[in-house]
């Protein structure tokens, strides 16, 4: 490392958040993104999740994370930004003062309900619909599927603004046919991935690249998403890990419920009442939304100060404390072992 201290918060060439923390300028590097997170969660919600769409919700292996819609959380922006500022790119892994730990796949199905085996999720964004069988165009393959195209103003390269889907697709008709639930389907989903677990910086707009998935409602739940969200989140992470992003996107609201859970010193109060899918539990919560700076420097002197006892490593034995108070599940995943690294 030689003399130079600055060198401690560099990674690969590029310069940490950690290194300009005290910095005021940097206070709110990550938190810039939250608005949009917020107006994307609303925009799912105002598209009602019709029972009609239920059946195809569970196939996708998706139904857990639609209920949880209706009773979200907002998002505390000084705590989880005095995380991120922990984070390391190099090890996937948040440095604390006890030594280091994550956010597992284990995590993901109890925190989310996801599935976290199956088929991988992958594809690009740029040429995606180069792969789409029998040579179809995008967006005549985006008619087929959903019935209808959006207006020009509405588009921009593969995506669609989230508010025509919400207007287009808020609420099934009564005594639609059996393609129309579907197609009412289909839009439910893909604003479900583009909003709650892959959203961009932008938190407004849809890519049409779930088009490959929802064209196979009946497989879709063969695919592992939790796998694939919890990638995606790390990926968010390392991005703004450099002080120069100033935008933090992705599934915010599994980071949250992550930091509830595994470190009680930090939960809400009033908040006793556990659910399936757990990260439920934290429904209504509403942190302050006023004196930011502050509330930031507060949460990086208790990570700080934190030790071993105060963090919760033994899923197993927590789940045997807490399973008896689970009052709301359709099929809670049996405990196994925990995935600690993505490759």
């Amino acid at each position: 490392m030689g003399d130079d201290p600055g060198r401690l918060y560099r990674l690969d060439g590029v310069a940490h958040i950690a290194g300009v923390i005290n910095d005021e300028r940097f206070v709110y590097t990550m938190l810039v993104a939250s608005s949009s997170l917020h107006i994307s969660i609303r925009r799912q919600q105002g598209m009602r999740l019709d029972e009609r769409c239920v059946p195809y919700l569970q196939m996708a292996g998706l139904y857990h994370l639609a209920r949880l819609n209706d009773r979200w959380f907002r998002l505390d922006e000084p705590l989880v930004s005095a995380f991120v500022e922990r984070w390391r790119p190099e090890t996937h892994t948040f440095h604390m003062p006890f030594g280091e730990c994550t956010i597992t796949l284990q995590d993901v199905a109890y925190q989310l309900g996801l599935p976290v085996d199956g088929h991988y999720v992958s594809g690009r964004l740029t040429d995606f619909h180069l792969y789409i069988e029998g040579g179809r165009q995008a967006w005549q393959w985006f008619h087929e599927l959903l019935g209808v195209l959006p207006p020009k103003n509405q588009v921009q390269k593969f995506t669609v603004n989230c508010t025509w889907f919400q207007e287009t697709f808020g609420e099934c008709p009564d005594g639609a046919d059996e393609e129309t639930v579907r197609r009412f389907a289909r839009a439910y989903i893909m604003m479900l991935l583009g909003t709650q677990l892959f959203a961009d910086k932008s938190g407004n707009r849809i890519h049409i690249r779930w088009l490959l998935y929802v064209a196979r409602l009946e497989e879709m739940g063969g695919y592992s998403w939790g796998s694939a969200t919890l990638v995606w989140l790390y990926r968010c992470m390392c991005r703004v890990a450099n002080r120069h992003v100033v935008k933090l996107a992705g599934p915010l609201q599994l980071l949250q419920s992550w930091i509830f859970w595994r470190f009680p010193s930090f939960r809400p109060t009033g908040y006793d009442e556990i659910s399936w899918p757990l990260s439920s539990r934290w429904s209504g919560y509403n942190p302050w939304i006023s004196n930011k700076g502050p509330r930031v420097q507060m949460a990086r002197l208790k990570i700080d100060l934190l030790q071993p006892r105060d963090f919760i490593l033994d899923w197993h034995l927590h789940w045997q404390e807490r399973a008896e108070h689970i009052l709301q599940f359709d099929i809670v995943p049996e405990p196994g072992p925990s995935h600690d690294f993505l490759t």
